[in-house]
């Protein structure tokens, strides 16, 4: 409360004790005040509203509200009777002040969330505990921090018919880490939805992000940056929030993990003038992230850089970036400020997404006007978002001139080096591992696995799935060769027919990669199986 406004409380308060024939006591001065602990218990000091300010052996002052019945100061003249017992009136904050000075709050333990934990039921009980006791601002920031200490991608936020369930996404499996009771539940969306700037009693779903810092209970000072994303359920708002990582260093070519091979094609497409370059994936694939870290290569001097993202995930200096939010929810808000951005002479544009066929025209114009365009697309596989381009824009003779390359990727567990062990895999598994070697394209340089072994996942105490990390499994193809004569032809295609022709022309495809990462001891034929299928 700020200064003015308790002096105009205590202003209030005064004039109040003339009204009610009560004496006045200023209780806003910044003195140390005396405490008298011997009087009343805790108890009958939060029941009767009451406080002592004053005594010795012949007199008792007693701090009272305007809530304080008469029945009350009755009961206490009769109770000291051995003394005079006086009572001046005091304002509601002045009470508030004393009662932290009798009954401190107690200092909030926040429980560390481990997946590690050996007790899952126990945790679970802590964590709720922990989120029961604080306020809703430190109920977010709290479950925010936790989830970055344990890499999550994302916070789920489930309302059941008698609780609402609390899962963390660490390396692509949902973790559940709490329990919340309706009300407090309410309380939890009510913050989420004030900071995001989303509704509570729309039946649409829809878009938020948070980006500020929190100072909790116990002064530690969180960074909460979240994209929140809500759809009405059953019992409740549905709500995700994915986290972002704001350390742009860890944006960068070097740390994807590409093959020689692949950042070769990647160098040669991103340092062209122009062309689109895709990369698709389902939602949590890393996407963004690839072409943030394309971005940040190519941030130099000499580039203008512009951005259209719904949100703007991560900031980057030297960059502009453009939010694309549609108030009435319409998806024409992206291909309206492309069209606008590219009267901004940029040398690079990226398209946070293309959701539909004026963004699409839109972004494949821009390409073959000498501009390099970056874009995400929901697909698959490289070769089923050549086949939905289609399906959005129809069969358009500047697939070929505009496209330069197309990236799928999906995210998979990596083991973890320091407790996976090796086993020699049965006869059948040779011999399916074998037939997918068999498929890879002519001159990859295929592995012998005469001699296999593989490597499984085992639980230690500090890692109980075995697993830490995720690496990303990646298939890509420019537009020449085989694929770029059969774009040509004009005719509907088949995912199938363009993935048979991007083979030919030397493309390793997902189930490829991942089979070379699980004979690398990388990962595991349940997670490629789990993934990719």
């Amino acid at each position: 409360m700020s200064q003015d406004a308790r002096r105009d409380e205590e202003a209030i308060t005064q004039k109040r004790a003339q009204i009610l024939n009560l004496m006045y006591a200023d209780t806003s001065a910044p003195t140390e005040k005396q405490l008298y602990k011997d009087v009343l218990t805790i108890s009958e000091l939060e029941t009767f509203r009451i406080i002592p300010l004053f005594v010795d052996q012949h007199h008792i002052k007693f701090g009272v509200t305007n809530t304080t019945s008469q029945q009350t100061m009755t009961n206490l003249r009769n109770r000291f009777m051995d003394q005079r017992v006086s009572f001046y009136l005091i304002s509601d904050t002045g009470y508030r002040d004393f009662m932290k000075l009798y009954n401190p709050p107690k200092a909030v333990e926040y429980e560390d969330i481990s997946l590690a934990h050996t007790d899952a039921a126990e945790q679970i009980q802590k964590v709720t505990a922990t989120l029961l006791q604080v306020r809703a601002d430190d109920m977010l920031a709290y479950l925010v921090s936790q989830a970055h200490k344990l890499g999550s991608s994302d916070i789920h936020v489930e309302p059941q018919r008698d609780h609402a369930r609390i899962r963390f996404r660490v390396d692509g499996v949902l973790h559940k880490v709490a329990e919340l009771p309706p009300e407090k539940y309410r309380i939890l969306i009510s913050a989420i939805a004030s900071a995001a700037n989303v509704s509570t009693a729309t039946d649409a779903a829809q878009q938020g992000h948070i980006s500020h810092r929190v100072q909790m209970a116990d002064e530690s000072i969180v960074d909460v940056n979240l994209r929140i994303e809500t759809v009405p359920g059953v019992n409740g708002m549905e709500i995700v929030m994915r986290l972002f990582n704001m350390n742009a260093n860890m944006y960068t070519l070097d740390k994807l993990g590409l093959s020689p091979q692949e950042r070769g094609v990647v160098d040669g497409i991103i340092n062209k003038p122009s062309g689109l370059v895709m990369v698709v994936g389902p939602t949590g694939s890393g996407k963004t992230t690839t072409l943030y870290s394309m971005l940040n290569t190519l941030n130099t001097e000499e580039r203008k850089i512009i951005t259209i993202e719904d949100p703007v995930e991560y900031q980057f200096p030297g960059i502009s970036q453009l939010p694309a939010v549609s108030k009435d929810g319409s998806t024409s808000a992206f291909a309206e400020k492309l069209r606008a951005i590219l009267r901004l002479d940029p040398d690079i544009v990226m398209v946070g997404e293309i959701r539909d066929s004026d963004t699409a025209k839109t972004a494949l114009q821009a390409a073959l006007t000498g501009h390099l365009v970056l874009c995400t697309f929901h697909a698959s596989s490289a070769s089923a978002a050549l086949t939905r381009l289609v399906d959005v824009i129809g069969e358009n003779p500047l697939f070929v001139s505009a496209i330069r390359l197309v990236m799928a990727q999906r995210l998979v567990r990596r083991l973890d080096e320091t407790s996976k062990q090796a086993y020699q895999p049965d006869e059948q598994t040779i011999a399916y591992i074998q037939s997918i070697i068999d498929t890879m394209p002519e001159g990859t340089d295929k592995p012998d696995i005469s001699d296999l072994k593989l490597y499984q996942p085992t639980a230690t105490t500090e890692n109980p799935y075995g697993y830490k990390g995720q690496i990303a499994l990646r298939e890509q193809f420019i537009m020449q060769g085989k694929v770029a004569e059969l774009m040509t032809r004009g005719a509907s295609l088949t995912s199938q027919e363009i993935e048979s022709a991007a083979i030919e022309s030397g493309m390793q495809t997902m189930l490829h990669d991942g089979i070379l990462k699980v004979i690398a001891g990388e990962t595991t034929l349940s997670e490629l199986n789990r993934v990719v299928g």
